[in-house]
Parts: C-alpha cells; structure tokens; sequence
C-alpha cells in the first residue's frame, strides 16, 4: 500500500490532470463507482485499479475489485489520505483507474446496412470540455454512431469532459479531423446529408423531415460554424427562439437537434397547425 503522495506513482496519476502528460502517455484517469463500472461494462481498455481499501466500502465497489482480480488488472492500493490527494470527488468512494485513450480512425466510421439509420455528429471549435462531455452524454442516449471532433476543439479525456459524460466517453466513439482529413471523409460518403446550423438560417430545425442518414454539423456558441463548413452543407438549420438572448449553450442546442432527430426516426413527428 502507497501511503506517501509523493511517490513517483502518485505523481504520474495527478499528472494526467494536464494534457501534455494525458497526450505523451495515452493514458486518463477515471474517478468513483460510476465512471469504472462503466468502462468495465464497455470493456475499455484497464491498465491499472487504484483503490483505497479504508474508503471503498460499498458492495458494488467490491465487486469491481473482484472483476479486476478476474481479468488480471494489477490494483493498487493507497491509504485514505493519498487517495484523496488524487481525487477530484469532494467525497471520494476510494475507487479510481488508469485507463487507456480510444481514438478511432475515421475509418472505423462506415454504414454496415443500408437500411439502418446513421446519426453522426460533427463539433467544432468546442472550447469548454464540460460542454463536450454532456454532449457525449446526448450522443449515447440518441443513438448517435460517432462523434467528430473538428479544429479547435477541446480534449474529450479532459477530467471535467469524462465527468460531464457520465461514462458516455466509453460508448460513444469519436475521432479528430483537421479540416482536409474531413473533407476528404466527406467525399467519400454516398446517400448522407449534412446538416448545418445558425441563427440565420431560414428552415426551421423542429419542421424539417430528417433523412435516415445525416451527417450534423455544430459551430462554437460565438462564432458559429466556419464558411468552409457551412459551404458543404446541404441545408442550414435554425433553433427558433423568442427571446432577447441570440443563442443557446452549444450542448443545449446540440440535445435539443438531437431529440428532434430520434424523434423523428422513432416514428414521433410532430403535428404543426
């Protein structure tokens, strides 16, 4: 058992808090009940389950334990004291893990049947990761098959953007484009239509009839999407809004186009007078 903070383990583990040691070693850090069970359930890939024993006292948490000891994960254990210096929870359940980072390769992103309905989501320029990962979050609940994470946009193993998904950072999969590599992508597509938004878009979201295949395209709350984005949508789409306020907090209207969709491909369309 570790019970000094300054061992060089402990170290490495607050350092995944920073980018640069998330981006050198591949690796981020995955904190309470929640967060393990799920990447257990989604069977991510777990190089290391940090406990502490004093702390870990629910049942659940000792059944993590004991899939960990089934699959041959190497534990480590630390007094109470040094876990919550690695802690993030204000109250934390003794519970963490080293957990490997899962980018895809657009290539992983392709229709197996042409009659299944495909959602794929593309952001740009997202720069707050607590928006990313509740948008991770509305991805996993409204069957949205990838994410695309486009120029300037934030880290998704962010600590606050694991937080924020609630354990969608092991469901959803995304990749990270530049612009050509997207625009390459996007040539290769057949039967898809892209979809963008902006206040000053005429259609309206909640009327337009969403095709089984479509390709949604998000800007940043200040600028919105960039001319090269919107140049290679098919048609702008607008949230209607009667207040003073001339726009939505990017996950907010994320979900709410998002909703519509599912809506729609589950049959519930809506009735206009």
């Amino acid at each position: 058992m570790i019970t000094s903070s300054s061992n060089p383990q402990i170290k490495f583990l607050r350092s995944l808090y920073l980018p640069k040691y998330r981006n050198e070693s591949g690796m981020f850090l995955i904190e309470g009940l929640k967060l393990v069970g799920q990447a257990f359930d989604s069977k991510a890939d777990i190089n290391q389950l940090i406990i502490s024993p004093e702390l870990l006292i629910s049942d659940y948490g000792q059944s993590l334990v004991g899939r960990t000891k089934k699959a041959s994960i190497d534990i480590l254990e630390l007094s109470a004291s040094v876990f919550t210096s690695i802690a993030r929870k204000e109250k934390p359940q003794g519970i963490a893990a080293l957990v490997k980072q899962n980018w895809h390769d657009s290539s992983h992103f392709v229709i197996h049947k042409k009659d299944t309905k495909t959602i794929w989501l593309g952001i740009e320029s997202i720069q707050n990761p607590g928006n990313l990962g509740t948008i991770l979050r509305s991805c996993d609940a409204t069957g949205v098959s990838g994410l695309f994470l486009l120029p300037n946009s934030t880290d998704p193993y962010d600590p606050a953007a694991v937080k924020a998904s609630m354990g969608a950072i092991f469901t959803v999969p995304f990749c990270k484009l530049d612009y050509a590599q997207f625009h390459s992508f996007i040539k290769g597509l057949n039967g898809f239509t892209i979809l963008g938004t902006s206040d000053k878009a005429s259609q309206n979201a909640f009327s337009f009839p969403y095709p089984n295949n479509l390709f949604l395209l998000m800007g940043s709350e200040r600028e919105g999407l960039s001319k090269k984005l919107i140049d290679i949508c098919d048609e702008m789409l607008r949230i209607p809004m009667v207040g003073e306020c001339d726009s939505l907090n990017l996950s907010v209207a994320t979900g709410i186009i998002l909703y519509e969709i599912f809506n729609q491909h589950s049959g519930l369309i809506r009735k206009y007078d």
